[in-house]
């Protein structure tokens, strides 16, 4: 069904980050499709991780925004786009995570199927300092030169901070302190992981996973409609505790949701797992 609908098509890919490395292999093999990236396609214009410029919306809303704009400056009818966050993890604020969403709109077909990642494995840090050793101690951590570094230092001759992005090599990290420490207007500058795909092979793999995750799910089709993007509407919790029988926290059964024509599907144990253990019952273990 899935390969009817799209093999030898054109997916515009809205990027200037080199995402199609991991995202048209990924939909070629497995859907068909040809993955363009239009030319000179702004995609800051959408938000910056710097904050030069903020997000207009969601995450989800601004990864359609930037896929309706590529649908509407190539005149394709396949659009994807992706859209990055980072933040502590929920659970453990004290690590951060990664999540990953890729939207592909399928005008022709009137589709809207979405990918996720949810990932801890990120080099999403950031430090205040005001010398090269502690840049340099900063750059080891991080897995510097493979993921680039941005540095960012308030000017007294401007009043917006001045950044310096693509950090990659030794030479130009040590040219760019040297720069932000004698131009610095209270003697720090701030050292950040550069996130932007290109400079960030982490990233690049969460946004690899998401793709798969897309892919999952246009493959998933509806039992009764066919259309592709069956997928997990809703969670609900409550396994069964394995010792005192009380619900837990964990999922019990997944609701599947056709967005096309609304027809639902409910999944008990999707898990595999009937019961949970009690090390993660809140009656045993407290």
């Amino acid at each position: 069904m899935t390969k009817q609908l799209f093999n030898n098509r054109v997916a515009v890919l809205a990027t200037m980050h080199h995402k199609e490395k991991v995202i048209a292999p990924l939909l070629q093999q497995g859907l068909g499709i040809q993955v363009i990236v239009p030319q000179n396609f702004n995609t800051d214009t959408f938000g910056t991780f710097t904050r030069e410029i903020k997000r207009p919306d969601t995450q989800i809303a601004t990864a359609k925004l930037k896929a309706e704009k590529a649908l509407e400056i190539t005149g394709e009818t396949i659009a994807i786009a992706s859209e990055g966050s980072f933040a502590p993890h929920p659970s453990f604020p004290y690590i951060y995570a990664n999540r990953e969403i890729i939207v592909f709109l399928d005008q022709e077909n009137e589709l809207e199927i979405i990918g996720e990642v949810f990932s801890t494995e990120t080099n999403f840090n950031h430090q205040v300092v005001n010398n090269l050793q502690a840049v340099e101690a900063f750059a080891l951590k991080v897995g510097f030169p493979e993921h680039g570094l941005v540095i960012w230092f308030e000017n007294s001759n401007n009043n917006n901070p001045e950044v310096i992005k693509g950090i990659t090599t030794k030479e130009k990290l040590q040219e760019s302190v040297n720069f932000a420490l004698n131009n610095a207007q209270d003697g720090n500058l701030h050292i950040e992981t550069d996130m932007r795909a290109l400079y960030n092979p982490k990233r690049m793999k969460n946004i690899e996973k998401a793709t798969q995750d897309l892919l999952n799910k246009i493959n998933s089709c509806c039992p009764q409609c066919s259309t592709p993007g069956f997928s997990i509407s809703e969670k609900l919790t409550g396994l069964p505790c394995e010792i005192c029988h009380q619900p837990t926290l964990l999922i019990m059964a997944v609701n599947y949701q056709c967005r096309k024509c609304n027809f639902q599907e409910k999944i008990l144990y999707p898990d595999g797992k009937r019961f949970a253990e009690p090390g993660l019952c809140n009656y045993c273990n407290p």
